[in-house]
C-alpha cells in the first residue's frame, strides 16, 4: 500500500518518530499494530482508558499475552479500578514510556481509541496535576441530572470556546474534568498547549458505518461468549463505587442491572452494541478533527493483513 511506503519513508528519515495508529472500536487496530511493531521495530503504547485497568480484560478487549508475538506492550493493567489515574499522570506515564522506547533506539507506536490520551501527547499538552474538587464534581453532575449534559457543556463553552468544541456534551466526565481544571487554574484548558517534540505520523482506519457496526455486534457476542458478565461480577464482589471510570466503562454498566435482576440479559447486550455503536461514532468525530491521518482503507487494509498473514 501506498501509505505504507510513506511509513517507511518517515520511519528512515524521522529524529524522533511516533507512530500513532487510531480508529474507532472494532476497526482492526490490534492486527494492524502487531503487523506494524514487528515490520518497523515497534513497540505499542496503549491510548485506551479502560485498558489501563486491572480486572477489565474482556470488557475492554486486552490482546493476551501469549498473543502479542513477543512485541512490547506498555501501560496496560497499571491500576485497580479504584485508583483512577488523571489524564496528568496518564500523560506523563506514556511520555516517560516514549522516551525510554527512543533511548533503546526502537519506535513508540501508540495505539487505541482514547482521543484525549492521543491529543495531549501529540499536540504537547501541558496537563496540570489539578486536585479533584468534590463539590464542585457533584454540582456539576447534579446540574447534568436535572438539566441534561447540554447545561453543562454550555458552561465550559463559555469558559473555553476551543477546548468546548472537542469534547461532546455526553462526555460529561471529561466536560467537568476541563471545568475543574479551568476554575483552579484560572487559565483556558486549550492554552495549555506547547511545542510537541516528536515527529508524527498519524495511521488511521476507516471502515463504512454498516461493516464496522457488524464488527461491534460481532466483539460484543465474543465478549459474551469469553464470559464478560463473569468479569463484571468479579468487579461487583469487590464493592467498586459505581461512579468510578472502570464501573462507568461499556461492557460494565449495561451487564450491572442484568446481575441486579433488573433486567433480561438479551436486553443488556442489546444496549451495550447500541451504546458501543454511539461509542465508535463519537470516536470519529473525534479522529476528523485531526489534520494529518493517514486514512487506510479498510478493504485494502484487509486485503493487505491477509497477505501478509500467508507469508
Amino acid at each position: 500500500m501506498k501509505i505504507i511506503k510513506e511509513l517507511k519513508n518517515f520511519v528512515k528519515n524521522a529524529k524522533n518518530p511516533l507512530i500513532v495508529l487510531l480508529g474507532p472500536t472494532a476497526s482492526g487496530k490490534t492486527d494492524l499494530s502487531l503487523k506494524l511493531a514487528k515490520d518497523f521495530d515497534c513497540e505499542i503504547i496503549s491510548t485506551d482508558s479502560r485498558q489501563i485497568y486491572k480486572g477489565l480484560e474482556i470488557g475492554s478487549d486486552i490482546l493476551p499475552e501469549n498473543k502479542r508475538k513477543k512485541i512490547p506492550h506498555h501501560l496496560l493493567q497499571i491500576t485497580s479500578p479504584d485508583k483512577p489515574l488523571t489524564l496528568a499522570q496518564y500523560t506523563e506515564l506514556a511520555l516517560g514510556k516514549i522516551k525510554d522506547i527512543h533511548e533503546r533506539k526502537k519506535i513508540p507506536m501508540l495505539v487505541g481509541g482514547t482521543g484525549l490520551y492521543i491529543s495531549a501527547i501529540i499536540e504537547g499538552y501541558k496537563v496540570p496535576k489539578v486536585a479533584p474538587n468534590m463539590a464542585l464534581r457533584e454540582k456539576l453532575h447534579h446540574q447534568a441530572a436535572e438539566k441534561g449534559n447540554e447545561y453543562v457543556h454550555k458552561q465550559l463553552a463559555k469558559l473555553d470556546p476551543k477546548a468546548a468544541k472537542k469534547i461532546h456534551p455526553n462526555n460529561l466526565r471529561y466536560v467537568i474534568r476541563a471545568i475543574e481544571i479551568i476554575k483552579a487554574t484560572k487559565k483556558k484548558k486549550s492554552s495549555l498547549k506547547k511545542e510537541p517534540k516528536y515527529d508524527i505520523f498519524m495511521l488511521g482506519i476507516d471502515r463504512p458505518r454498516a461493516q464496522l457496526y457488524k464488527r461491534i455486534e460481532k466483539r460484543v457476542d465474543k465478549q459474551i461468549k469469553n464470559e464478560l458478565l463473569k468479569e463484571v461480577k468479579a468487579l461487583l464482589k469487590k464493592k467498586y463505587d459505581l461512579s468510578l471510570p472502570a464501573m462507568s466503562s461499556l461492557g460494565v454498566k449495561e451487564l450491572i442491572p442484568h446481575i441486579l435482576e433488573k433486567a433480561p440479559l438479551d436486553e443488556c447486550i442489546k444496549i451495550l452494541k447500541r451504546n458501543t455503536r454511539r461509542y465508535a461514532k463519537r470516536q470519529m468525530t473525534w479522529f476528523r478533527k485531526y489534520i494529518n491521518v493517514n486514512w487506510l482503507n479498510a478493504e485494502d487494509l484487509d486485503q493487505w493483513l491477509k497477505k501478509a498473514s500467508k507469508k
